[in-house]
């Protein structure tokens, strides 16, 4: 079975002469189909809102007949449809369709199994120069983290984390006696966070991942953990998991300019 991995589309944040919101799709089925898929995983972030994210993943699966699988990223949260869904309405949105399938992991055979959870950062990749209450604030050197303003859970953003760990553990037991694929959209490696000391990044690694699912690299048999989020393609194996970040990103950090080239580099394909 050959499966493909991306994340961080971000689907609408162009519409050029250059660059239009359909070349992803065109280009992204294009690569599906010259791979030969079986299944797409999508680690997040398709796009700033619920409904164009659920929309491309029709069109896709229409345009290829794969199937596909994904985790909403914090951007997929956004709401930008003016629909007046709720953080957690937006949340439940996903979990109904055949997409994310939280709560119910995925039977791939041959003794294997697909766990699906967004996961949530909980501050702990930051510097330690800052405290717990200072990185709370979501703000630094005249910036702010847009989360602060577009998603409301009604809890922390640690809270948070540790809810969502708890919602993974419940399905990583429901596998436990099988390989398995854990797909986030944040980190959940430290070695995914922005190298540092540096000026920005000490403060901002406070929202790229979570020290919360750790223990679970020991207690389960997770051979593959796929994430996004981080905007720099990068692999990592460590004690039998491989770790793989496969995001498209802004076409800003493109080493090229060109579509097709960033989609097949950025799309990695696993074989199981």
């Amino acid at each position: 079975m050959k499966i493909g991995v991306i994340s961080d589309l971000h689907i609408d944040r162009y519409n050029s002469e250059t660059l239009k919101q359909k070349d992803f799709s065109l280009t992204l089925a294009n690569e599906v189909s010259r791979e030969a898929l079986d299944i797409l995983l999508i680690a997040g972030d398709i796009s700033n809102d619920h409904v164009r994210s659920y929309r491309f993943m029709q069109e896709l699966e229409q345009m290829t007949g794969v199937t596909i699988y994904f985790v909403p990223g914090n951007h997929d949260f956004w709401n930008f449809s003016g629909d007046a869904k709720s953080t957690r309405e937006i949340y439940e949105f996903f979990k109904e369709t055949k997409y994310f399938k939280e709560g119910s992991p995925i039977d791939l055979g041959n003794g294997w199994a697909l766990v699906m959870n967004p996961a949530w950062y909980d501050y702990t990749y930051a510097s330690d120069r800052f405290s717990l209450e200072r990185l709370s604030e979501r703000e630094y050197y005249g910036g702010t983290w847009q989360d602060k303003v577009k998603i409301n859970w009604g809890m922390t953003d640690p809270e948070v984390s540790r809810e969502m760990a708890e919602r993974a553990e419940a399905d990583l037991e429901a596998v436990r006696d099988k390989k398995i694929i854990l797909m986030t959209h944040v980190a959940t490696h430290k070695a995914f966070r922005v190298p540092m000391p540096n000026r920005l990044f000490d403060y901002y690694n406070a929202f790229i991942g979570t020290s919360d699912f750790d223990r679970f690299y020991e207690e389960y048999d997770i051979r593959y953990s796929i994430m996004g989020h981080i905007h720099f393609r990068h692999q990592v194996e460590e004690n039998g998991t491989d770790y793989i970040c496969a995001c498209l990103g802004y076409k800003r950090e493109w080493r090229t300019k060109d579509i097709v080239h960033e989609m097949r580099d950025a799309l990695q394909v696993i074989e199981i």
